[in-house]
């Protein structure tokens, strides 16, 4: 949903208070995030912890949830969830994980909100592919379906037994489809 009636660019937009639930900015539209709902925020919880647990110790790579990256005066965006390998994650002088992040992530986890299109969620898995990240996986509590978006393919929708290989963008992980949607149940179905 937009809420901005001028343009602004994308210093103006960053000097502006935080607010919830968040807001993002694209080519001097500024909207607001949509606030997640049970399964988004589970699905978001159990993937991150997937990724985490398959890191190692010390990680490969790291996951940050709901993290602004910024794209050079066109865009601030929030993905659900941001995956880095560890070099490419940006530092601040002393070393530590820095507050603002001007990289794009290796790879970017969109859980479809209801009220979303796939068409909406998608073009959005491109927008991010076309501006540096590696791969956008969208993951549709709907009907349980995830879909892989890389700059050069599309896995299409994928369901059940699927496995979704990753291990280009973050060596050694790969899931299966319905194992990540299985915890979303509560109770076990049967």
């Amino acid at each position: 949903m937009a809420i901005a009636h001028q343009r602004l660019t994308l210093e103006e937009f960053l000097r502006l208070p935080e607010q919830k639930p968040a807001l993002e900015y694209l080519d001097g539209v500024v909207t607001s995030k949509m606030s997640p709902k049970g399964r988004h925020g589970r699905l978001q919880m159990r993937f991150g912890f997937m990724v985490e647990l398959a890191a190692g110790d010390p990680p490969a790579y790291w996951t940050l949830t709901e993290l602004r990256v910024n794209w050079a005066g066109e865009a601030s965006l929030i993905p659900d969830l941001a995956v880095y390998l560890t070099e490419r994650v940006p530092l601040s002088p002393d070393g530590e994980v820095a507050d603002d992040f001007d990289v794009p992530p290796d790879l970017a986890v969109e859980v479809a909100s209801p009220g979303q299109s796939d068409r909406e969620v998608l073009e959005r898995a491109r927008w991010f592919v076309e501006h540096g990240v590696r791969a956008v996986l969208l993951l549709q509590p709907r009907d349980r379906s995830a879909r892989v978006v890389r700059p050069d393919a599309d896995t299409g929708r994928l369901q059940g037994d699927a496995v979704v290989e990753l291990g280009d963008v973050l060596p050694g992980f790969s899931f299966v489809v319905a194992a990540l949607f299985a915890t979303l149940d509560v109770r076990p179905r049967g």
